[in-house]
Formats: C-alpha cells, structure tokens, sequence
C-alpha cells in the first residue's frame, strides 16, 4: 500500500514540474524502465533515492511518505 501511495506522489509531482519518467531517472542515476517500477509502486526505493527524489522534486519526505500534507 506504501509503495503504490508514494508512486503515485511521485507521479503527480513529475508531473507538476513537466518532466519525464526518462528525466527524472537520469537525474536519479537509475533506468528509466526502473524509475517507472517506482512510480507503479513495484518497486521502493532506497535511502540514497529517497533523498535525491526528496531534492529533485522539492519535497519533503514526510510528505512523499504520507506523514504530512505537503
């Protein structure tokens, strides 16, 4: 259900900022056919991504992780 919740998040923002799933892996470090399995919510996403995600979205990650609003 995290997984799936935080894909989404991340989707949405991607979106707001008008870049692509490839953008965003390649900002990422990661394939994009990977970065996809985050947005999907297949696969999580380590410490390290979290914290890059976190800064290439201007997020915070309470926020990216359901504990707070924005």
């Amino acid at each position: 259900m995290l997984k799936e919740s935080v894909g989404k998040k991340l989707r949405e923002r991607r979106e707001q900022l008008n870049l692509t799933q490839r953008e965003v892996a390649e900002k990422l470090g990661v394939a994009q056919p990977v970065y996809q399995r985050f947005e999907k919510g297949i696969y999580e996403c380590n410490y390290d991504q979290l914290y890059a995600l976190c800064n290439i979205f201007d997020i915070s990650a309470d926020y990216l992780l359901g504990i707070t609003e924005y």
